[in-house]
């Protein structure tokens, strides 16, 4: 409890006075003189106990008596100097033996700050203790102010050693004062080599017009204000350049000087540099993106509007890309995009600029052309570059190539307009055949604005139910019973009026809209057969043509599914007709497509037979229900003995194969005869009927007189698409 209530006292300031004396009743005295005052007083017997004490609190002056059994206060004197806890704490001699000169130097020597002889005056004792309390109070104050500068020094000096920032004190002279190690090390030098140099001998920029005095750093340092320079850099020891961010702020006027804190940028400027790399190069081909070309191609414009010279940009698309990418993997797609890249690369001059825009595409820009014939020359070599057998994964295979070429200023002058240019240009490439290279013409441009006319009133057609379902009748050639109704999609603009299907069709499936409204078709023409079969019994087949975009999705089977359970039909009642171009796109989706349809129950007519590319061999592993021969031929053959014997093929074709075959476009008797001497089984066309509305479809007879149909339908052929 002691212990404690000196600790609190020692805090809140009260200081401890020992006194040490071996006889008891010199300490009553002392403590009777004494323990009134403004200190906490101590009384002990002995110098061990006195030692003890001194260990054990925080005393702040010790009166002490001078002859003492085992340990005099002289040995006493000696063991506190020796400690450095009691070196300081100031002693006062009290002895009641004669004040020798000898006495008083060896109490003296001992460390005594005073000498006093029994008996003594009690005021001047107190006054004595007042003063010495005063003075250690001071002293003792003193040394932990010393201690916690000694601290800050410390902690200052670490923080300046080991900053990452560069930290410089400039006097007002504009000389270095200080710097820290990290300031050295940013300058590839030593600390020497800093202090006392000038400060503008390291700085490069910002630059400073004249001398010191009249750079913004003294001004703002005169001003008492900061200036930061956000963009600034030094020269190292070694010669080279180091961007940094200054702040420079004065210290208290009386230092005369103020501190420089520059943060070394060049990591930071080189993530940026690396940044503005990724944001404008391709990650896969390490070729321009299509910002990079973006930009390369605003440069070279603004070059060229003032030299005069030429310029072309060349749109280079893949052909055959997508087929390997989906067969060999994505893996091997991206592997050959890297290979193509370089080859591109290798083949144009080092001041071209070459780009990857996006999946299979290709840009180059053609500098200082003198003639866009040189252009055409370029765009020969890339094909023929890329055009050649490639090796992956154990695979053999040929790619090819399109470029489409848009000169400056003759096909554009903005960075968007020849960019659209050479686009339309490849896609002319692409209809011309592919792997060979079209210029931009202002026809071409023409017909793409109408295309992206009747692109944009296709969407709104869709969205206003403009399109309708007409259907032909197919009719057996020798018993004139009716098979069935092919369903052809028509379209009346609301302006332009009846559009033909040639026109539409294709758009719809280039641009995927097919997909939109593919399941109304489905839905429609369900609804329809309901009412046919009503009408003519459920023998009744009705043809739909399937698109192959339609053809290669996933969901068909079960869209067709869900369409006849909702009508209540039997699915030998509807025929699926799909192109020879879409069955061979991928054989292997084809044959997993037919079988799932022919799980269902549906029938499988090929559409436009003979026009496509299909092989024979290939031909026999599909699970087919029809042949339908191309109108073409049908319109030929009773004139061309080549098209006449097609058609006898494809017929006989059909029949060792167990197929129906149904001819399309019939418009004549004499066409109509002709097929059933050849053992055609059904026949569609002008000499029936061309595609009628459903109320009209619901009049045409069961069973056909041919005697009563006139030798030609006299109208002009359209397609039955």
């Amino acid at each position: 409890m002691a212990q404690a209530q000196t600790k609190i006292d020692t805090e809140q300031g009260t200081q401890i006075l020992l006194v040490v004396d071996d006889r008891a009743e010199n300490l009553e005295a002392m403590q009777a003189l004494l323990d009134d005052g403004d200190w906490q007083l101590r009384c002990v017997n002995s110098g061990e106990q006195a030692l003890r004490c001194l260990l054990e609190e925080d005393v702040g002056l010790v009166l002490l008596d001078v002859q003492m059994p085992r340990m005099d206060g002289f040995e006493v004197a000696r063991l506190m100097r020796g400690n450095p806890r009691t070196r300081f704490t100031p002693i006062i001699f009290v002895s009641a033996i004669a004040q020798t000169q000898d006495a008083v130097l060896r109490g003296y020597n001992s460390g005594a700050v005073d000498f006093v002889l029994k008996p003594f005056d009690p005021t001047v004792l107190r006054h004595k203790i007042h003063s010495l309390l005063d003075h250690e109070r001071n002293r003792s104050e003193l040394q932990q102010l010393s201690q916690q500068l000694d601290r800050a020094r410390a902690f200052n000096a670490s923080v300046l050693n080991n900053a990452a920032e560069g930290i410089m004190v400039v006097g007002e002279d504009g000389r270095i004062q200080f710097a820290n190690p990290a300031m050295a090390q940013m300058l590839q030098g030593e600390v020497a080599d800093l202090e006392g140099a000038e400060l503008l001998a390291f700085l490069h920029s910002p630059q400073v017009e004249g001398d010191w005095r009249q750079s913004e750093f003294y001004r703002h340092w005169k001003r008492e204000a900061t200036y930061r320079v956000h963009e600034a850099s030094l020269r190292t020891l070694a010669g080279g350049l180091l961007p940094v961010a200054l702040s420079c702020s004065p210290l208290p006027r009386l230092q005369h000087a103020m501190v420089v804190i520059a943060l070394d940028m060049s990591v930071v400027r080189n993530l940026h540099a690396q940044l503005e790399s990724q944001a404008v190069t391709d990650a896969l081909t390490g070729l321009l993106n299509r910002r990079g070309f973006h930009r390369a191609l605003e440069s070279a414009l603004a070059r060229i509007e003032r030299s005069g010279q030429r310029l072309a940009v060349l749109y280079l698309d893949l052909d055959g890309f997508k087929r390997i990418n989906d067969s060999l993997g994505h893996d091997a797609g991206d592997q050959l995009l890297r290979r193509v890249g370089e080859q591109l690369k290798a083949c144009l001059r080092p001041y071209d600029s070459l780009s990857r825009i996006g999946g299979d595409e290709f840009t180059a820009l053609l500098d200082n052309l003198g003639h866009p014939e040189d252009a055409a020359r370029v765009a020969e070599k890339l094909i023929e570059l890329v055009s050649v057998r490639h090796h992956l994964d154990g695979v053999d295979f040929t790619l090819g190539a399109s470029v489409g070429i848009a000169c400056f200023p003759e096909c554009g002058q903005s960075v968007e307009g020849l960019l659209r240019a050479a686009d339309m240009a490849m896609y002319e490439a692409k209809r011309a055949g592919r792997q060979q290279y079209r210029f931009f013409s202002p026809e071409m441009n023409g017909r793409a604005r109408s295309r992206l006319m009747l692109e944009e009133s296709l969407r709104h057609a869709i969205e206003n139910d403009d399109f309708v379902l007409v259907y032909q009748p197919q009719v057996h050639l020798g018993s004139g019973r009716l098979r069935g109704f092919e369903a052809l999609l028509r379209w009346q603009h609301r302006v332009a009026g009846t559009v033909a299907p040639n026109v539409f069709i294709p758009l719809l499936e280039e641009t995927r809209l097919i997909n939109r409204l593919g399941d109304w078709i489905f839905r429609e023409g369900a609804r329809q057969l309901a009412g046919f079969s009503r009408q003519f019994g459920d023998e009744l087949v009705l043809s739909i043509n399937v698109s192959p975009v339609q053809f290669g999705m996933p969901q068909l089977v079960d869209d067709l599914q869900r369409v006849l359970e909702a009508h209540g039909l039997q699915p030998r009642q509807l025929e699926v007709e799909v192109t020879e171009s879409a069955l061979m796109q991928d054989l292997e989706l084809t044959q997993a497509q037919l079988r799932h349809l022919r799980q269902l129950g549906v029938k499988i007519a090929i559409d436009d037979f003979g026009t496509g590319y299909s092989s024979l061999a290939y031909l026999r592993h599909f699970e087919l229900d029809t042949l339908k021969i191309d109108r073409l031929f049908v319109a030929n053959m009773l004139d061309s003995p080549r098209d006449a014997a097609v058609v006898s093929t494809i017929i006989d074709l059909g029949h060792h194969l167990g197929l129906e075959v149904i001819a399309e476009g019939v418009e004549t008797q004499a066409q109509r005869d002709w097929l059933v001497s050849h053992r055609c089984s059904i026949m569609q066309g002008f000499l029936v009927a061309p595609g009628i509305a459903a109320e009209a479809a619901l009049q045409v007879p069961a069973q056909l007189d041919w005697a009563s149909l006139p030798l030609s339908r006299g109208d002009a052929p359209k397609p039955d698409l």
